[in-house]
């Protein structure tokens, strides 16, 4: 995963405000210890261990990126996706959410970005690569882990006119666009696209402008959602 975002993401603050939510103590404080050593622009704010504790503290402290464990005890059962949707259902919330969880399940992924967190990483990421999606989705971008980013398929459906409508936006784009365009939306940082194509960093940050803009997308979130949504990862 990489820091780096499009050109059309918004610039970064500072400081981005972070909130732990996690039913375990010892990762609260394993991920608290990590980021603090190897992100000094990320500032843990607060942390919580419930479906209550975590939506009152998302009021209370308002947080830039709540970092959200997909299963919580207490509210009516809906761990973390209760959260987001709950919180995210307030107009002025300036909150996003990013799942980090042990579970790799397709229906865990599902759940929380029908609830509008915006990436999800399994807790086998390293610190450095924790810091970066915390970041990329603080950008307003999406961010996942790379084989689980296949799994937002589940979420939208699409008929034939949908595919067509996929088929000549695709038209628009050159076969290493393309390439490009898959690999971004599965959640490749910009220097894993580079590896996987033999292409520099600059080549894959110009083929992702390319890409957004002849599709007339503003961010890699929603780049992902319009892949998944047509079947293209």
């Amino acid at each position: 995963m990489s820091a780096t975002n499009s050109a059309d993401s918004p610039a970064l603050p500072a400081t981005i405000r972070v909130l732990l939510v996690d039913d375990h103590a010892m990762v609260r404080a394993g991920v608290r210890a990590e980021l603090t050593t190897h992100a000094p622009d990320l500032e843990i704010v607060g942390e919580a261990q419930d479906v209550e504790g975590a939506i009152a503290a998302v009021r209370e402290l308002r947080p830039d990126v709540v970092l959200l464990d997909v299963h919580l005890p207490g509210g009516d059962g809906g761990g973390g996706a209760e959260v987001a949707r709950h919180c995210l259902a307030e107009a002025d919330s300036p909150s996003r959410f990013l799942a980090l969880s042990v579970s790799d399940a397709a229906e865990d992924v599902v759940a929380v970005i029908r609830a509008g967190a915006r990436g999800y990483v399994t807790k086998a990421i390293s610190a450095k690569e924790l810091a970066d999606a915390v970041r990329r989705v603080a950008a307003g971008d999406a961010a996942f882990s790379p084989r689980l980013a296949g799994f937002v398929l589940d979420a939208f459906g699409t008929g034939a006119g949908d595919v067509a409508a996929a088929d000549d936006e695709l038209d628009r784009l050159s076969a290493r666009e393309r390439e490009v365009m898959r690999l971004i939306a599965r959640g490749y940082s910009y220097k894993e696209v580079a590896a996987e194509l033999f292409i520099s960093v600059k080549t894959v940050e110009t083929h992702v402008s390319a890409v957004l803009r002849k599709l007339q997308l503003s961010s890699r979130h929603e780049l992902t959602r319009w892949a998944a949504a047509r079947r293209l990862l």
